[in-house]
C-alpha cells in the first residue's frame, strides 16, 4: 500500500460492536488507567477482534481515552468494550484521582498522560 494512500475503512460500524448500547456497564472515567489481568491471558480472541486488541493494549496500562485514540475507535464505543472486559474478569480499572488525592498522585497522572499523549 502507497504510504499516502488512506487507511482501508471499516466494514463494521462501531455502534455494532456493541449492540448499540452508549453506556458502559461499570464507572469509567477517560484519564481511568486499565490493566489487563492474568485471566485475560487464557482466552484465545478471534482473529481482528477488536476486544483482543483492548486486552493486549491494556498490558501497559493506558486510559481509556488512550485506548479510544490508539485503536481509532469512537471514545463512546470504546467505554462500552472496556466496560464489557472488566466485567468479564479481563480487565481492571485503576483508581484515579479524589478530592483526597495527594500531590503526588496528582503529578503521577500527569505524568502519565502527557507520556500517553507523546506517543500518539
Amino acid at each position: 500500500m502507497d504510504s499516502h494512500e488512506p487507511p482501508e475503512a471499516s466494514l463494521v460500524r462501531p455502534y455494532t460492536l456493541t449492540a448499540g448500547r452508549t453506556k458502559p456497564s461499570v464507572d469509567l472515567p477517560l484519564e481511568a488507567p486499565v490493566q489487563t489481568l492474568q485471566s485475560a491471558m487464557f482466552h484465545r480472541w478471534p482473529l481482528n477482534d477488536v476486544r483482543g486488541r483492548i486486552v493486549q493494549l491494556c498490558v501497559k496500562s493506558p486510559s481509556v481515552a488512550e485506548i479510544s485514540a490508539r485503536l481509532d475507535l469512537p471514545l463512546g464505543v470504546t467505554r462500552v468494550l472496556v466496560g464489557d472486559l472488566v466485567t468479564s474478569g479481563y480487565l481492571r480499572v485503576n483508581r484515579t484521582l479524589t478530592e483526597l488525592s495527594t500531590r503526588d498522585e496528582r503529578r503521577e497522572l500527569i505524568g502519565r498522560t502527557l507520556r500517553g499523549l507523546r506517543a500518539l
